[in-house]
């Protein structure tokens, strides 16, 4: 072989490689979508769980934290691993798990069986963001070498993790305003989806070579100096996902009560304006910058807040919806702000375990207030329980941001 054709060998197999990172790149990008979405398709149909197995405001928002609950354990515990064996090879288990929460769903028409199908999907969660998010920047820096610094990967998972949230909601709204057995057809759906991303993902490339590791990566290394200023994008990360939490559980129920609106495709379309809001303003914010992305998402997340509680002391769909988008909007500007803070602060080969600690905590955030929330309205009424949830998590993203801002600071310093 001469030595011009050993080069174009080489070179035609440098792009075929580059070409396979480049289809697994939109092949994950899928995958993320599907099984955020399926996570919070519940969204629009706790009524019709409520009512099959006769249970009420407090056994449906500890039906929602079933997921959360997994979600965090599974963070906690498995979402560092691809950092040790590869982001496929835990992203493939993810769906798999997706698919027998759905099974489980269907096939065990029962509170028990609503729950462990949450819980499962929880764990299914919990494996796929943190792992998907960094795959999807080994694939596009695979793909695209001379691109490095590329805001494309960071975009793309923003829109698979707030995009799918917001997408779930609006397709099991509309399988219940139209579709028969509602509950059943809803499941069959994201199952049959997640069996076609589990196939796409199998077709794509490994990008953690467990052969090279020279030794075990540590679940959570921060830079030095850095603790503070994670403490304070945690904190962003939980008050973004209360919100977002407060709404997919408790939504449709304050819709059906105040608004006293019926339609199952208005209670799903609430919350997928809420996501979609998040997921655009993310969007829109690449070109801000950190900090004023910062202090745009600490006044338009507030105000947000207001404006919600206000909808409920006057009722009116129109400003539901405004309500929700604009929060959406100033959670989804925290939330990117916080991943955006826990990726540059993380040791590069801890990056999966530190993201998972961070979404640990945002899970959290989605999962108790929202309890505590159920609990304060048996005493204290719908409405001042409203006020009272704002007013913490308006605080509370204000102190965060502000601790962020300083704790960066001292760090350059």
């Amino acid at each position: 072989m001469t030595a011009a054709a050993g080069q174009h060998t080489r070179a035609d197999t440098d792009l075929a490689t580059r070409a396979s990172h480049h289809r697994g790149f939109w092949f994950a990008a899928v995958a993320f979508t599907v099984l955020m979405a399926f996570g919070t398709a519940p969204t629009p149909l706790w009524p019709l769980y409520a009512a099959r197995d006769g249970f009420g405001t407090t056994t449906m928002t500890i039906a929602f934290t079933g997921m959360v609950a997994g979600a965090a354990v599974s963070f906690l515990t498995l979402g560092h691993l691809s950092d040790r064996f590869g982001r496929r090879r835990i992203i493939v288990p993810a769906l798999v798990v997706g698919l027998v929460a759905a099974v489980v769903l269907i096939a065990w028409p029962t509170l028990p069986g609503l729950l462990t199908g949450r819980v499962l999907n929880g764990v299914g969660v919990g494996l796929m963001a943190s792992t998907a998010t960094t795959y999807l920047h080994d694939l596009y820096r695979e793909a695209h070498p001379e691109r490095r610094f590329s805001a494309v990967p960071a975009t793309v998972a923003t829109a698979a993790n707030l995009g799918g949230l917001a997408l779930g909601p609006l397709v099991a709204g509309s399988m219940a305003q139209w579709a028969p057995s509602p509950l059943v057809t809803t499941q069959a759906v994201f199952a049959a989806a997640m069996a076609v991303s589990l196939v796409l993902v199998l077709s794509s490339p490994e990008t953690v070579d467990r052969q090279l590791q020279e030794k075990r990566p540590s679940r959570f290394a921060l830079l030095p100096g850095a603790r503070r200023v994670f403490a304070a994008a945690a904190a962003m990360g939980f008050v973004s996902f209360a919100l977002l939490g407060f709404v997919s559980s408790l939504g449709a129920t304050l819709i059906h009560d105040r608004l006293h609106i019926d339609s199952h495709l208005i209670t799903g379309l609430t919350p997928f304006l809420m996501f979609a809001s998040a997921a655009l303003a993310q969007l829109a914010a690449g070109r801000l910058g950190l900090p004023r992305t910062l202090r745009t998402g600490a006044v338009v997340f507030p105000i947000g807040l207001t404006l919600t509680a206000l909808s409920l002391y006057h009722p009116a769909l129109w400003l539901l919806l405004i309500a929700v988008s604009v929060a959406g909007a100033g959670a989804g500007l925290l939330f990117k702000s916080g991943v955006t803070i826990g990726a540059t602060v993380a040791e590069p080969a801890s990056r999966a375990g530190v993201l998972s600690v961070y979404f640990v905590i945002g899970y959290i955030g989605m999962g108790v207030p929202s309890i505590l929330f159920t609990i304060a309205t048996q005493h204290i009424g719908l409405g001042s329980a409203v006020i009272g949830l704002a007013s913490v998590l308006a605080i509370g993203a204000a102190l965060s941001v502000a601790l962020a801002t300083s704790a960066r600071q001292d760090i350059r310093h």
